[in-house]
C-alpha cells in the first residue's frame, strides 16, 4: 500500500494513518516534503526525492506524490492501492473535493489505474481542535475499511473513495455523494483589500459567505440544517463516517440534444460538391 497525504510527511494524520495501517497491510509512505494543502490535481514536470524513514519525501504535489510512487522503478512489487491523508478538516462537496490536494493524490492514483481512498478528518466544534484530539478515530475508521476493500468488489464500481470521518465519536458509515453548492461573488476590492496586496477583484466562494460568520474556518454545523441527508456534508454534521464513491472524472455524455447539435453544424458547414454538367 502506498500512503501519501497533501499536510506533509511530517504531518500528524499521516504518522495515524501509518501506524493504523501497518495492522492490516505493508505500508510504504510516498508523501510531499511539505505542506502541499488545497493544490487540487496539480502536476510537476520532475521533482526531487529523498529518503525518509517510512519511505520517501517528494518535493512536489500530492498528485507528484501518487505518480512517482506508482510508476517509479525503484519498488520490487506494484502497490495495489493508495491511500491519501489523513486531511486535517474535511473535503466535502464537489467544488471544494477539486481544490483538495488529499483528494487530487487519490484522482492521480485512479487515473493510473490503481484504486484508492482519500481520508479527511472533522472536528464537530473547532475547524482546528486542539492537538491533543488527534486522529485516532478517523484512522481506525480507514484501517477497518481497508482492511474490508479486497473481499468487497468496491473498485469494481468505483476508482477511488471519498471518505470523511469525525475525529471522536464517529457514528454510521453513510453512502453519500459530493454536494453540488458552490458559487462564486466578483466585486471590486476596496481600498485596503488593494493596499494588502489582494489585486483589484475579489472573487470569494460563496460558500464561507453564506455562513454568515466573523471567523474563516467555521464548522458546518452552524448551516447543518441546509444539507440534504444524502449528501457528504449532511453526513458529517450528523456524526457520521460519509462514504463517497468515485469514479475519475471526465465522463462523456451521450444524449440526443448532442446529436442534434452536432448534425446542425455538420449540415451547415457540409462541403459543397462539384455540380453535374
Amino acid at each position: 500500500m502506498l500512503l501519501t497525504n497533501d499536510d506533509g510527511i511530517d504531518s500528524p494524520g499521516l504518522a495515524a494513518l501509518y501506524d493504523a495501517l501497518r495492522a492490516v497491510a505493508d505500508v510504504t509512505a510516498v508523501a510531499p516534503a511539505d505542506d502541499q494543502s488545497g493544490v487540487g490535481r496539480s502536476r510537476s514536470d520532475a521533482v526531487d526525492v529523498d529518503d525518509h524513514e517510512w519511505g520517501y519525501a517528494v518535493h512536489g504535489t500530492p498528485a507528484d506524490c501518487a505518480a512517482w510512487g506508482l510508476r517509479a522503478p525503484v519498488f520490487d512489487d506494484e502497490f495495489d492501492l493508495v491511500v491519501s491523508g489523513c486531511n486535517l478538516g474535511p473535503n466535502c462537496g464537489e467544488y471544494l473535493i477539486g481544490h483538495s490536494g488529499t483528494v487530487g493524490a487519490a484522482v492521480e492514483a485512479a487515473f493510473l489505474g490503481t484504486p484508492a481512498v482519500a481520508v479527511s478528518a472533522y472536528h464537530r466544534e473547532e475547524f482546528f481542535p486542539p492537538d491533543e484530539v488527534g486522529f485516532d478515530a478517523p484512522a481506525a475508521v480507514t484501517r477497518d475499511l481497508v482492511d474490508r476493500l479486497p473481499d468487497s468488489g468496491v473498485f469494481h464500481a468505483a476508482d477511488y473513495l471519498n471518505v470523511n470521518a469525525p475525529m471522536t465519536d464517529a457514528g454510521e458509515l453513510r453512502v453519500t455523494e459530493p454536494l453540488a453548492d458552490y458559487s462564486v461573488e466578483v466585486r471590486e476590492a476596496t481600498a485596503d483589500e488593494r493596499e494588502a496586496g489582494g489585486g483589484a477583484w475579489r472573487l470569494d466562494n460563496d460558500y464561507w459567505a453564506r455562513l454568515d460568520q466573523s471567523d474563516r474556518y467555521p464548522t458546518l454545523e452552524r448551516v447543518g440544517e441546509t444539507y440534504p441527508g444524502w449528501s457528504d456534508r449532511g453526513a458529517v454534521v450528523d456524526g457520521d463516517v460519509s462514504l463517497s464513491a468515485m469514479r475519475v472524472p471526465q465522463e462523456s455524455v451521450h444524449a440526443p440534444a448532442i446529436d442534434e447539435l452536432v448534425a446542425a453544424y455538420n449540415g451547415h458547414h457540409a462541403p459543397e460538391t462539384a455540380a453535374d454538367d
